[in-house]
């Protein structure tokens, strides 16, 4: 489990398309204190962290434009890349849906390739986590989360990438528990809006 965003320095599974767009902290969600729909905190930004995080007003859902932080300079200013097609890695959850009270109620037991990712800010997931399977969101049942993108492979996913021949098999699907857990996958950005 995860308490902090996606630090590592391979956070890029792709060098593109980049589309960069400064925003502020204030227009960006989930992240930072108070940023959950009910109770808890989201880690808050730092310089080499990168979060998946949505874009405009909470009101909005789920039509929000969504982006990948690529920079951040403790000045409330983050550069975003807002582009398509770019892919990235973070920390996903499993879950599905969420039953009444919020608590996670249904869980993906084998992520593959193509399915999608939402933007997620139930107070159930870790600080460090903004994505998940989920399209509704966990604190008000009804609510849609935005799309993300879909899960992809990452540079050494292919079967047979290695030089030399046969001597990497792919990991996919990747089989997780039936409970929530937190998988770092690479995401093939792919909103709903923008």
């Amino acid at each position: 489990m995860t308490t902090q965003y996606y630090a590592g320095t391979d956070w890029e599974s792709s060098s593109g398309p980049i589309i960069s767009r400064q925003l502020s902290t204030a227009n960006l969600w989930p992240e930072g204190a108070g940023s959950e729909r009910a109770g808890g905190d989201k880690d808050e930004l730092a310089d080499g962290l990168h979060p998946c995080l949505a874009i405009g007003p909470k009101a909005l859902r789920p039509v929000n434009m969504v982006g990948v932080v690529m920079t951040y300079t403790n000045d409330n200013l983050v550069e975003l890349n807002i582009a398509p097609g770019f892919c990235f890695k973070a920390y996903i959850a499993n879950v599905l849906t969420y039953d009444a009270a919020g608590a996670a109620a249904t869980f993906d037991q084998s992520l593959a390739i193509g399915e999608p990712v939402y933007v997620d800010d139930s107070y159930t997931l870790a600080a460090g986590v903004t994505l998940s399977r989920s399209t509704l969101n966990g604190a008000n049942p009804g609510e849609g989360n935005p799309r993300a993108g879909y899960l992809y492979y990452d540079q050494n996913d292919f079967l047979n990438s290695g030089v030399g021949g046969p001597n990497i098999a792919a990991d996919w699907p990747k089989v997780v528990a039936n409970s929530l857990v937190y998988t770092l996958v690479t995401v093939l950005l792919w909103p709903d809006a923008g």
